[in-house]
């Protein structure tokens, strides 16, 4: 009887290490490119972590009030500075696989919010689109449009996902965000299954960085 106990004992425990790691996985940290840990009200630009490729840092199409969520086609352009605020308003580190908003930084009066979101496309290309006039905060249903999350892309960096399921359980939508070219709009981040993931880095915006 002892023996067995002790057998059953060992199975438990040999089963809690091994689930240890995905916990640790689930709250790791997001860094930007100086191995900084990304802060929740912080302004960080999000660029390609390809360079050379084509692609660099991500805007809008309009940047004085903010719509289609964009990447610039030449590295040296400067995106808009964006801040992320995460579901969970009980930590300020932005962390891997976490539902968060995404917002534009700008200083100028604008209408339309600045909050990222995703809609749906009319090009038969691509599902939706990413585009701004999302809701911040507010986690649920009615809210399920507004949250993207940081997943860990390995040696390259990070891509940027939708799967708002803990925030909407009924939710169906999971997809990576891509880039989908337009001739007349350029590189429109986008969700479809025809697309690869975005491959991104963050840096952090210095004194010498402003939004508009």
């Amino acid at each position: 009887m002892k023996s067995t106990l002790l057998v059953w004992f060992s199975f438990l425990l040999f089963a809690f290490v091994l689930s240890v790691p995905s916990i640790e996985a689930s709250t790791e940290p997001v860094l930007d490119i100086q191995g900084e840990e990304l802060k929740a009200g912080t302004e960080y630009i999000i660029t390609s972590a390809i360079w050379g490729a084509g692609g660099g840092d991500v805007s809008a199409t309009n940047k004085t009030c903010p719509d289609d969520v964009i990447q610039y086609s030449w590295d040296l352009l400067q995106g808009l500075p964006v801040t992320f605020s995460p579901a969970s308003s009980e930590d300020d580190v932005i962390r891997v696989s976490t539902d968060l908003n995404i917002k534009f930084s700008t200083k100028k009066a604008c209408d339309r919010s600045s909050v990222w979101k995703i809609q749906k496309s009319s090009n038969s290309e691509v599902q939706w689109v990413v585009t701004t006039g999302g809701e911040e905060g507010n986690p649920g249903c009615d809210t399920l449009t507004n949250w993207f999350k940081i997943e860990n892309a390995g040696v390259l960096g990070y891509k940027l996902g939708f799967c708002p399921k803990d925030i909407c359980p009924s939710a169906g939508l999971c997809r990576d965000v891509g880039i989908y070219f337009e001739s007349n709009r350029g590189r429109i981040l986008s969700l479809s299954d025809k697309l690869s993931p975005f491959l991104v880095v963050f840096k952090k915006v210095g004194p010498l960085s402003s939004s508009i």
